[in-house]
């Protein structure tokens, strides 16, 4: 197979049609596979449909291996729960994804697994929250929503010191902009609803590591059961052949209107790791490809947020991200709302913080409808 992105995009893990030579990958619907040569079951996500598309997946991350989900959080929660046991603990950033803390906040407690949030994102936050039974390292870079970045090779370096796991949602940069398995992440994970899929259609999960650790993800994913239907393994495969070319126009796009909404005296803030101004620009600089189609920004405090909402034609008000549309979502009441006040107001999320998701319309079309939005907002 080439070694380049694109050519994996398209080629990578398609499953061949000896009958009638279709030009894309058959679909195998069934659940029920003769035993004869291997117990392949759906649920052991190992139909030739599954398998196609976790070596697809994982030679874009450059990975040994990889399983498909049912959703990012199914991904998320499998994998943890392969690694930590009774009496483990885990060191986690202090900016997640809403979902990924609540699991962690809600349940861990039940499971007797013991947990830390840095209180930034230096190495050094993470190391002082290392103890003897410390057993991963859990990051998301970018983060959501405020886009802040982790260190790769700093935090896969600590992790090996401290003989701990490293894992790391990469849901926000893609595989397009960012590969953390070459900067020594052990476990990539994602929410494949997001790019991966690009469509706003999709919902599943991906994990991607190293045989050794699929290994440990797989005799857990096996038991809770959260593989993902073949239909929708085939319209993922279907998906991805068109990602890089998705992505590379979603960057170029977000990147042209972060520095259009920087300009604007009515935006308090904007979160995005292309701009200069980003605290973190120049470590996006050093472990991304890409700074992504993502951002955030904060709308000024005498703007009327609802009436900014309403008033945009092209941009859609809607939750999740990373279609091929653009689209916007507020943070505190979608992503992060099971988050309490105190803990959205510990990470910043303000109520006043808009997270835009840029799609691949026409730039200069979507700056127009911005420019009504906040003229209707004032």
């Amino acid at each position: 197979m080439s070694n380049q992105f694109e050519t994996r995009c398209v080629h990578e893990g398609q499953l061949h049609d000896p009958l009638y030579k279709g030009a894309v990958s058959p679909l195998y619907m069934a659940t029920a596979y003769s035993y004869e040569k291997e117990d392949r079951y759906p649920r052991y996500f190992n139909t030739p449909n599954q398998v196609g598309l976790a070596k697809k997946i994982a030679s874009l991350e450059g990975a040994e291996d990889g399983l498909i989900f049912g959703s990012g959080m199914a991904a998320i929660s499998t994998a943890l729960l392969a690694f930590l046991k009774k009496g483990d603990h885990i060191v986690l950033q202090n900016d997640l994804y809403g979902g990924t803390t609540n699991l962690v906040v809600e349940h861990f407690n039940n499971y007797g697994i013991e947990y830390s949030f840095t209180s930034g994102l230096n190495l050094s936050d993470f190391e002082s929250k290392i103890k003897s039974n410390t057993k991963v390292i859990y990051i998301e870079t970018p983060s959501n929503p405020l886009m802040k970045l982790v260190d790769l090779k700093g935090i896969a370096k600590l992790a090996k010191e401290h003989s701990l796991v490293s894992m790391i949602d990469n849901t926000f940069a893609s595989p397009v902009n960012q590969n953390p398995i070459a900067f020594g992440i052990n476990v990539v994970l994602h929410s494949a609803t997001k790019y991966l899929g690009g469509h706003s259609d999709i919902l599943a999960g991906v994990a991607v590591a190293s045989k050794k650790h699929m290994e440990k993800i797989f005799s857990v994913a096996k038991s809770l059961g959260g593989n993902l239907s073949d239909y929708t393994v085939w319209l993922l495969e279907r998906s991805i052949k068109t990602l890089l070319i998705r992505v590379k126009a979603q960057n170029k796009n977000a990147l042209k209107l972060a520095e259009f909404l920087q300009k604007d005296d009515r935006i308090d803030c904007v979160y995005y790791p292309g701009l200069a101004s980003h605290p973190d620009h120049e470590l996006a600089q050093t472990q991304m490809n890409g700074f992504t189609g993502m951002m955030s920004f904060e709308l000024g405090i005498k703007l009327n947020r609802s009436a900014f909402e309403q008033s945009l034609r092209l941009i859609q008000p809607v939750v999740s991200l990373a279609g091929v549309e653009s689209t916007i979502t507020v943070p505190s009441i979608t992503s992060h709302k099971l988050l309490s006040v105190e803990a959205r107001k510990q990470q910043g999320i303000k109520d006043n913080l808009i997270r835009f998701s840029v799609g691949i319309e026409g730039v200069n079309d979507l700056q127009n409808d911005l420019l009504n939005a906040l003229k209707a907002a004032e």
